[in-house]
């Protein structure tokens, strides 16, 4: 088969995002679109799972079609569909995969289950098929703080991660503690440019563990606010977001360089929702200017949830292995909320 032929319909439903996506190839985007739910969930300070499910299986199918007809192509042209089957939340998960077992059945096409994290590794391939290998890759999102390996495209291997919450995860927390609108994550940013790294949070697990952990920050922020309280006075929120902005990306930094020291990597990629962070993307590009490597961080419609990046690992990986039967004998094929990569 010609890989720059293959059509692929990605589809990505794991969380709050319902996103569809048409790719030739394993590196060529025709089409991404995403549906946001954040105004739906904003109200409830995060995701409703039940909710989320019903908005996934309104928009799965209008979305599907815009992304066709972004791409300008037919369903009759698509050769394989690639949906995140895991992980994420269990009901949001089912309506991707059974529209796109639905889908390929019907066509009788090809069908491909991916990892919703290989997706977010494999966004640094989109606008760097050549980033050199060994990468370090850190995923940082609302659900995942990982470290990995990539040797080879397409594989992981997994250096590190939480011990509890995720950064995304954090970074919302700390929001809503401080009475900053959800998602979190963009709002601890803003406030953080305008205030100073003043107040101290420990970063946790120092020295040489590529784990994370993000709780006793989060911990730190909470007796910061209550001593602030007792003090009375305005709330120096600014300063507080700089501080524990500065704690996470510490951490965040200070493991990408012990997983580079480790593995010998040529090269550093970062992807997930966090990496639209901008003291993020700064930091981790002074890391890999001291260190002499490349750093590899997608455009910011790429870190984010979408199905770009599911369309194309699917077709990657399954052009890797065309002939394997799995592809064609897929109605067992269901959602895995736990999937490790």
């Amino acid at each position: 088969m010609n890989e720059n032929n293959l059509l692929t319909l990605g589809l990505e439903t794991s969380c709050d995002e319902t996103a569809a996506s048409v790719a030739r190839g394993p590196f060529e985007i025709l089409s991404s679109v995403v549906a946001s739910q954040t105004d739906i969930h904003n109200k409830y300070g995060g995701v409703v799972p039940e909710l989320a499910s019903r908005r996934h299986a309104e928009l799965i199918s209008p979305l599907a079609m815009e992304a066709l007809d972004k791409a300008r192509v037919s369903i009759q042209d698509i050769g394989l569909v690639s949906v995140t089957r895991g992980p994420g939340l269990v009901g949001a998960l089912l309506v991707g995969v059974s529209y796109a077992k639905a889908f390929a059945y019907a066509r009788n096409i090809p069908l491909i289950g991916v990892n919703h994290l290989d997706g977010h590794v494999y966004a640094a391939f989109l606008e760097n098929p050549q980033a050199p290998l060994p990468m370090v890759s850190l995923l940082v999102s609302g659900g995942h703080s990982e470290l990995f390996v990539v040797r080879e495209i397409g594989k992981l291997e997994r250096l590190g991660g939480t011990r509890d919450d995720a950064a995304g995860e954090a970074f919302d927390k700390v929001a809503k503690m401080l009475g900053l609108a959800y998602p979190g994550g963009p709002e601890v940013e803003r406030m953080a440019r305008q205030g100073s790294a003043k107040f101290h949070v420990p970063v946790a697990l120092p020295g040489d563990t590529m784990d994370f952990s993000f709780s006793g920050p989060k911990t730190a922020v909470k007796n910061i606010i209550r001593a602030q309280e007792k003090a009375g006075g305005v709330m120096p929120v600014a300063d507080i977001c700089a501080s524990f902005q500065k704690s996470l990306i510490d951490a965040l930094i200070a493991k990408t360089k012990v997983a580079v020291d480790v593995s010998g990597a040529k090269s550093i990629s970062v992807g997930g929702g966090v990496a639209c962070n901008g003291a993020l993307r700064e930091r981790m590009r002074t890391l890999g200017a001291a260190l002499g490597l490349p750093v590899i961080i997608p455009s910011v419609s790429l870190c984010a949830d979408n199905a770009a990046m599911i369309a194309a690992v699917g077709a990657y990986k399954y052009l890797a292995d065309s002939a394997n039967p799995a592809f064609m004998d897929y109605m067992e094929l269901d959602a895995d909320p736990a999937w490790e990569p």
